[in-house]
């Protein structure tokens, strides 16, 4: 690549693990078996996963950095009200399990006695406001984002929620599999109740009144699928027709407690949820209402209520819906749950030690290099019009770009961590100043273009079309992903396909309806974006065929964004290589072509062992194909794998030419 001689990209590794291969099959065959077999048999599923794979192994290792560094905070004396004060004692409070286990449940009782005794419908809606304000849960949710209509400026949206399964699936399909679950669900909701002290007959009377409820709240609520397509979940309304349509909620009280005052206008992402929400507090009998609300105290604060009801929660949620085997260990629970809080302040703490200036500026002329190739992707469509080119070019090059960490860090002055309080009070003061915080810095605010949605430490990436950015946080910047020892045929085909990844979202079936300033806007010529869907339908076609396991097929229309952003990622990254390298071409190692190893990092990246449980959950919920699929699925639609191991029409893999999907 430009920034780096030729003689030194010659004196580079491979990158490639040999014992993570299975030679023992053919390449043409199972591609994901020859290139990770061996890694797959070398790492057994651990107990505590329910998917092991590249990106949790490196997240295994972030988190024991992470964890010597709260550490030293957390056997310290720290300065009151510092950010290091703040860290330590979480992480202590978080790690002090007998202090947890002598309070158990007991925090929540007084919550759990209010509702019991609220004697009106109007009443317990108030309460159950009161008890959303303090992150107990809701019907529906809310949040401030950019307005996709005028993506400069933050809108407040509500939207659909309300379900503990988290997904309208669980509720409305009649699968052997999917019944299992539901009624693994109503066991473990018991269970729940009786832990509390409910005998089994009012244990089972609350989980009816919970499963009615959120059965009903799942009928009208949309898919997955359907909740990807962005024109159809945008209603922007003012506040006084959201009062006159939106009857029979008391709106003014709801935003008063959430502490937000003089709105013009929402978005009502989902009206039809809203309204069916609207009618199920004002129909279901009290009873069942005040039942629900205690449900939702129960789990979503079943991490600070005691080991007991903690281990209820994981057997069902860990072992039945993902198959666990057994929980993680108290630390790496901590170190998570402290990340999640004080994220930016641990991440500050993660790339001053871990994080080398050298990895930025490689990964910024990496960068650089997949946006020119992707320039000359574009020009390379046949089905694209010179009009349509130009603006999808307009689009790539005013890609907003974040690698390793913020310009700015997140303050966290106004977050109190008070050790003499109990988890479960200190949970509540985290929602309240995390909703605060939000509210303070966007609410009728512009959009701060430098904020990010992900943690130095994370180990991902992501688009985001509302600011048209690409972002790379530190923690995913090193192996597998990105080796400074290793030659461009490597880390193009590793990190290079996950920026090529990211960069293509902002042209898959979603991203491209935003223009280059993040607006939901039609840049496309008339039939450009016919020809687009046609060849994206040929994605859908073909991995809603993969059959994961025996009776259950893909979604391809859940996934269709991710599988084009893979597509697309590959592409552009392998054109990206060719253009580094062709004036001094690598050489072969260890019997492979650069070529062939730039696919084989790719397949390195997807590694993993899962449980069949998390398979049928993943391919309920998850918006990305299973990792098999993403090498099995993806190479067969690049013609240059086809080159690289010679695959012919006799291999397994193979698929014609004229049948491949071919976009971007």
């Amino acid at each position: 690549m430009a920034a780096t001689c030729m003689g030194c990209q010659n004196q580079l590794g491979i990158g490639i693990k040999l014992e993570n291969m299975n030679d023992s099959v053919a390449p043409g065959t199972d591609f994901y078996q020859y290139a990770c077999g061996g890694w797959i048999k070398n790492n057994p599923l651990k107990p505590e996963y329910a998917r092991f794979g590249s990106f949790d192994a490196v997240a295994e290792n972030n988190r024991e950095q992470l964890k010597q560094l709260i550490e030293e905070l957390a056997t310290t004396k720290q300065e009151a009200g510092s950010v290091g004060q703040k860290i330590g004692d979480f992480y202590n409070m978080m790690m002090d399990s007998v202090r947890l286990n002598k309070d158990g449940f007991q925090p929540a009782l007084a919550d759990l006695k209010t509702i019991d005794e609220l004697a009106t419908r109007e009443a317990a809606i108030s309460q159950f406001i009161k008890n959303d304000v303090m992150g107990e849960g809701f019907i529906f949710g809310f949040g401030i984002g950019a307005d996709m209509m005028n993506s400069s400026m933050n809108l407040l949206s509500v939207g659909q929620a309300g379900l503990s399964l988290g997904n309208k699936d669980y509720y409305t399909k009649d699968d052997e599999a999917t019944v299992k679950i539901r009624e693994a669900f109503k066991k473990h909701i018991v269970n729940m109740f009786k832990l509390v002290g409910d005998d089994e007959a009012t244990a089972t009377r609350k989980m009816n009144s919970v499963m009615d409820i959120e059965m009903k709240v799942a009928q009208g609520n949309k898919t997955s699928t359907e909740l990807r397509d962005p024109a159809s979940n945008y209603h922007k309304m003012s506040y006084a027709d959201i009062k006159s349509e939106f009857t029979g909620f008391p709106w003014d009280e709801f935003w008063a407690a959430h502490g937000i005052a003089d709105i013009d206008s929402i978005d009502m992402g989902q009206p039809e949820a809203i309204r069916n929400d609207i009618a199920i507090l004002n129909s279901v009998e009290l009873q069942q209402l005040k039942d629900w609300m205690q449900w939702m105290i129960l789990n979503n604060n079943s991490s600070v209520l005691g080991d007991k009801i903690y281990a209820e929660s994981f057997d069902f949620f860990g072992k039945t819906m993902s198959g666990k085997k057994e929980m993680q260990p108290r630390w790496k629970r901590a170190v998570s749950t402290v990340g999640s809080v004080l994220g930016e302040a641990v991440g500050e703490m993660y790339v001053k030690k871990y994080f080398p200036a050298e990895n930025k500026e490689r990964m910024l002329q990496l960068v650089k290099n997949l946006q020119v190739a992707l320039g000359e992707r574009i020009d390379q469509q046949d089905w694209m019009s010179d009009s349509t080119k130009a603006v999808a070019k307009d689009k790539l090059n005013a890609f907003y770009i974040k690698i390793g960490y913020p310009d700015k860090w997140k303050d966290y002055s106004k977050l109190n961590i008070d050790n003499s309080k109990t988890l479960y009070e200190l949970s509540k003061d985290i929602t309240r100043w995390a909703e605060q915080k939000e509210i303070e810095d966007k609410y009728k605010k512009p959009v701060d273009r430098d904020e990010w949605f992900m943690t130095p430490q994370t180990v991902n990436a992501y688009y985001n079309p509302t600011t048209n950015e690409i972002c790379f946080p530190a923690g995913i910047l090193q192996y597998p992903f990105f080796d400074m020892s290793a030659d461009d045929a490597f880390n193009y085909g590793a990190i290079g396909v996950v920026i090529g990844h990211e960069m293509t979202h902002g042209f898959d079936d979603q991203g491209s309806q935003f223009d280059k300033n993040g607006n939901f806007n039609n840049w496309w010529t008339e039939g450009d974006a016919a020809k687009f869907k046609q060849k994206t339908q040929r994605m859908v076609d073909f991995f809603n065929g993969i059959e994961v396991l025996p009776g259950l097929k893909a979604n391809g229309q859940l996934t269709l964004g991710e599988n084009i952003a893979d597509h697309g990622g590959l592409k552009i990254a392998f054109q990206a290589f060719q253009n580094a390298t062709k004036d001094n071409p690598l050489p072969v190692i260890d019997g492979f072509t650069p070529e062939q190893r730039f696919f084989l990092a790719y397949a390195g990246v997807w590694a993993q062992n899962i449980t069949e449980e998390n398979m049928r959950q993943l391919t309920t919920v998850d918006p990305h194909s299973l990792g098999e699929w993403r090498v099995n699925g993806a190479l067969p639609q690049i013609d240059a794998w086809y080159e690289a191991f010679g695959i012919s029409e006799d291999d397994p893999m193979f698929i014609p030419k004229d049948k491949r999907v071919n976009v971007w």
